[in-house]
C-alpha cells in the first residue's frame, strides 16, 4: 500500500523549503521540482533508517 503525504512548499530567498508536515520532515531546493525531489529523498531514508518505534513517535496522523 502506498501513502500520499503533505508537501508545503514555501519560498525562502533565492530557494524553496518544502515540509512534510506529518512526519516534520524538511528539505529545500533551487527549484519547487529540486526541492520536492530532495522531499523524496529524505523521505525514504527516514524510513530506511528509522525504527517503528520512531516513525509512530513522529507522525502525526490528524493534519488540519
Amino acid at each position: 500500500m502506498t501513502r500520499q503525504w503533505t508537501e508545503i512548499i514555501e519560498r525562502e530567498g533565492d530557494d524553496y523549503v518544502v515540509l512534510c508536515p506529518e512526519l516534520d520532515i524538511a528539505s529545500q531546493g533551487a527549484t519547487v521540482t529540486e526541492a520536492r525531489e530532495n522531499l523524496k529523498e529524505a523521505l525514504e531514508l527516514f524510513f530506511e533508517t528509522a525504527s517503528a518505534t520512531e516513525i509512530e513517535h513522529r507522525l502525526h496522523e490528524e493534519m488540519y
